[in-house]
């Protein structure tokens, strides 16, 4: 049988890299990313002597620049044929306001634009698949964005904007599942739940240490993740926020439609991806 195709973003640390562990000891083609090429180096090194698979690859990518999306996702299409789950897990935090390449706001352009964008290049790849899955790391944020100033050029508040980007993930989700539904392909959004990581590095220092304390530990985070992607009981699940393998109740602005068409339509202008592309 043919070997599936795993990709997974944001690798090198917290619950991306226990995730990673977890894909490689499957046996099966396991597809990395990470933005920092040193750190990924090492984290492979772990990765290869711990299960001992030849079918890892791990390959740049920064999820905040469209040209490295797009670089890396005609990559993958040149190499492989389908991909049948897609991890959108890289996400990151700034305390100050900091600019992408493309000029977006850094955390809108990392945990909205990176991901849309991606998932939209490699569609082709996931409906190839004989069952695909679409999976999006998120929590369960009540943070409305402010679609009049998605890029904060007029105020910047870094827990509004890193909430709003967790809500913009379930928009996102909602939307993508009902444009899915009769296909191949399911998309849901998964709360790992708090977890030790490197996320809150930027955060305030009494915060970060009491969210360490009441943490998880990244490989008990990661299992629920790991398991909605490879258990044959997932495969029809679609359109759902997930927590420990259960379906939970998004926040209600969730559930707008007029926000989940509206954040759409904007993302699609902003990465300049066709309309096509999602086979509208």
């Amino acid at each position: 049988m043919d070997k599936r195709v795993f990709l997974l973003t944001g690798a090198t640390s917290g619950i991306g890299k226990a995730l990673a562990f977890d894909l490689a000891q499957t046996g099966e083609t396991v597809l990395l990313t990470a933005r920092d090429q040193d750190r990924r180096n090492l984290v492979y090194e772990e990765i290869m002597s711990h299960a001992q698979n030849p079918n890892v690859e791990f390959l740049t990518c920064d999820l905040s620049s469209f040209g490295s999306i797009r670089n890396f996702a005609a990559f993958v299409r040149e190499r492989y044929q389908k991909i049948d789950v897609l991890i959108n897990n890289a996400s990151i935090y700034k305390r100050e306001r900091t600019v992408s390449a493309d000029g977006h706001e850094l955390m809108f352009a990392t945990n909205h634009l990176g991901p849309f964008l991606l998932t939209g290049l490699l569609l082709d790849l996931l409906r190839e698949a004989r069952s695909a899955r679409i999976l999006n790391v998120t929590a369960p944020s009540r943070t409305k964005p402010n679609f009049d100033d998605l890029d904060s050029r007029n105020g910047f508040n870094s827990r509004h904007v890193f909430g709003a980007t967790r809500m913009m993930n379930l928009l996102f989700t909602f939307e993508l599942a009902r444009r899915l539904e009769g296909t191949n392909v399911t998309c849901n959004a998964i709360h790992p739940g708090l977890a030790r990581s490197n996320l809150l590095n930027e955060s305030n220092p009494i915060i970060r240490w009491f969210t360490w304390m009441i943490s998880a530990s990244p490989q008990r985070a990661a299992d629920p993740i790991a398991r909605a992607a490879l258990l044959p009981q997932f495969a029809q699940v679609n359109g759902k926020f997930l927590f420990k393998g259960r379906e939970i109740k998004a926040p209600d602005y969730a559930f707008n439609r007029e926000a989940q068409v509206k954040l759409w339509e904007t993302s699609l202008e902003m990465t300049g991806l066709d309309k096509e592309t999602f086979h509208e």
